[in-house]
């Protein structure tokens, strides 16, 4: 079946109709990103810079209708979807700042008459994204590669296949032809789009069983690739806590994005001196959080983005309660129409449930006492992701320490973990491979070329 209907997510009704891509075209639109990178590459930095700078005036001017089309598919509350379009202006403008001080040849004297690294484009980047940010994931990728030299072809998810051609012709309105574009197709025509010459890198933002698929493909032809696989992010809470601003920040980081982000807090885990009040104070908290219809302005909450992860929530909630869970807030799926499911936090957690064993993707708080600091950090790092962590401690020195030790590729002290352009975003262990944003991000699909020049 090559016709593709994106659902809404809080009405269940369809919402929009799109023509899915077969290998053969999406071959001959990867082809045609190839050619279009032999003149794209050659241009100068600056002239790619005023190219992409048009990008970010574009995301400004459709703001609303970015944020509408994200509400309409995949569940985002429209005042959320608002600030992940202006998380793309950002973005967007802070890598057509900074490009040249992140691509400036590098001298390096080793007795040469002259010697440096420089950073060259490598060709098409395919970038295959997710649904849960379904503009910043796509900018966070696209941009600073794009500035680098090389062209990129989205396939986005099938989930948000609006916001993908909203994409496309904000991009094609500021780029010569082809630098950019855009399949909406099946992941088996992904497979062949990974196997085939066009391609010489990959972006990848899922889970960890098509990560591993995406690797194996690449890898049979050595291409390089950068795959954020996601987390089960610690949120460790010391007896020395400002109580307040942790519950804020911990209702923030758990049910932004509708719980539905790879780097949201995942494992709630208090010491015992202040598990009691901390928790009553959370619950109280997220019992009051308003759960309804993303295009509503007081809506906090909106439905899961599809029946998929509506169903996997059940199930892990289903099981963590078989297993000797306790519900204090929430805990089953809303009776009306649409994917939504109750705020929830869950106590009596234990290592063989699924809520703490796999990644939550929604509005799941499990809540886990630790008996003393030693043993929030073994508990912060059993788990097989690594993606991101936060302490929460008056003594800011300690939290330091802490965050040394624990596993993960950003720990974030007394605040929120988030995504930031300035900053390298990425994982270790199961959470991933390489890294997103930052000058360490815009070189991943970089060739790090040393020239080397001896005198005769």
């Amino acid at each position: 079946m090559n016709v593709l209907h994106a659902i809404n997510p809080a009405t269940e009704e369809v919402v929009g109709e799109y023509t899915l891509v077969d290998v053969k075209e999406a071959l001959s639109i990867a082809k045609n990103c190839e050619m279009a990178f032999d003149k794209w590459g050659k241009l100068t930095l600056e002239e790619r810079i005023e190219h992409v700078r048009k990008i970010a005036d574009e995301l400004k001017s459709k703001r609303e209708e970015l944020a509408r089309t994200a509400a309409l598919e995949m569940g985002k509350p429209i005042k959320e979807g608002r600030r992940e379009v202006d998380k793309c202006v950002f973005i967007t403008e802070y890598f057509c700042e900074k490009a040249c001080e992140f691509l400036k040849e590098e001298e390096i004297d080793i007795g040469a008459k002259k010697s440096y690294v420089r950073f060259e484009p490598i060709g098409t980047i395919l970038g295959i994204m997710p649904w849960n940010f379904p503009y910043s994931q796509v900018v966070r990728s696209a941009i600073p590669t794009l500035l680098l030299g090389n062209t990129y072809l989205l396939k986005h998810s099938t989930y948000v296949p609006g916001c993908s051609k909203k994409l496309e012709e904000i991009f094609s309105a500021s780029l010569p032809e082809h630098v950019f574009a855009n399949v909406i197709c099946r992941g088996t025509v992904a497979s062949r789009l990974i196997k085939s010459r066009y391609i010489k890198g990959v972006a990848f933002t899922g889970s960890v069983s098509t990560g591993r698929k995406i690797a194996r493909i690449a890898g049979a032809d050595l291409k390089k690739v950068v795959l954020e696989l996601g987390g089960s992010d610690p949120f460790v809470v010391l007896k020395d806590a400002d109580i307040e601003k942790t519950v804020e920040g911990c209702v923030k980081s758990r049910f932004k994005n509708k719980g539905e982000a790879c780097n949201a807090a995942k494992r709630i885990i208090v010491v015992k001196e202040i598990a009691q009040e901390f928790t009553e104070r959370f619950v109280e908290r997220v019992k009051s959080l308003n759960v309804g219809d993303p295009l509503d302005e007081s809506t906090e909450i909106g439905p899961l983005a599809n029946k998929e992860q509506l169903e996997k929530i059940e199930a892990q909630v289903s099981d963590a309660l078989q297993r000797g869970a306790k519900v204090l807030a929430g805990g089953k799926r809303l009776e009306r129409k649409g994917y939504f499911y109750e705020p929830t936090v869950l106590v009596n957690i234990k290592r063989g449930m699924r809520v703490w064993k796999e990644e939550v993707f929604g509005p799941v708080a499990p809540v886990v006492i630790a008996r003393n600091e030693s043993h929030a950090i073994k508990l912060a790092n059993d788990t097989k992701f690594g993606l991101g962590a936060s302490v929460w401690t008056r003594d800011t020195e300690k939290g330091e320490r802490i965050a040394r030790e624990i596993e993960a590729g950003m720990v974030y002290i007394n605040k929120v973990v988030s995504s930031d352009a300035r900053l390298p975003f990425g994982g270790v262990k199961q959470s991933g491979i390489g890294r997103e944003l930052s000058r360490y991000g815009m070189l991943e699909f970089a060739n790090i070329k040393s020239v080397v020049v001896q005198a005769v």
